[in-house]
């Protein structure tokens, strides 16, 4: 006989609409517009910023305007969200954050981020990274937060250990781009956690 817990929402919940727009005292997150393709392009033809990305880097501006209407499409689905990362003082997109994958109805989501090279090391991913964690566990009332990084890619896993993720272990050969199989660290960060570190 199948019982139903009836303490769950039977439809998943929506994403909120409009958009929402984050602050910090030196950065402003805003949903990435097609008039940022320059910015994007700039930032993802770097080899150094898609070092560990399941791409190359791009050649052409038609990739970072596929890769923006994607993220618009996905937000409308209810599938996912990406904030342009700008800093207040110039509103220059110096990066983009977001979660790559909301599982709502499983209170879930996996997380993504890049920086523009000349503004790494200012912590201004910590930064931005802060006030969508919030988003997710306060408005998206998820549970489980996640992230996927590479084995060689220290200065992502040093950065979600500083957000308080904990590394559960590796995932072998988990990804496949680049025409190779990769081993994949696996970071998580629970709500109760999040909350306890405030």
């Amino acid at each position: 006989m199948l019982f139903l817990n009836k303490s769950l929402p039977m439809e998943p919940p929506q994403l909120t609409k409009p958009f929402p727009v984050l602050e910090t005292d030196r950065l402003h997150l805003r949903q990435l517009e097609p008039s940022d393709v320059q910015d994007v392009y700039e930032i993802c033809s770097n080899a150094e910023v898609t070092q560990y990305y399941d791409c190359d880097p791009y050649t052409v501006v038609e990739q970072a305007e596929r890769f923006i209407a994607r993220m618009q499409q996905r937000f409308a689905s209810g599938e996912g969200m990406r904030w342009a990362v700008t800093l207040r003082s110039t509103h220059q997109v110096i990066g983009t954050c977001g979660y790559n994958n909301l599982i709502l109805r499983g209170a879930r989501g996996i997380i993504g981020y890049e920086l523009k090279r000349t503004h790494w090391g200012h912590g201004y991913m910590r930064e931005a990274l802060q006030p969508m964690l919030a988003y997710g566990f306060g408005v998206l009332n998820l549970n489980r937060i996640e992230a996927f990084v590479m084995l060689d890619n220290q200065r992502s896993s040093h950065l979600l250990s500083r957000l308080g993720f904990v590394e559960e272990g590796i995932l072998r050969e988990y990804g496949f781009w680049k025409h190779c199989f990769w081993d994949l660290r696996c970071f998580s960060l629970l709500k109760r956690d999040w909350h306890s570190s405030l």
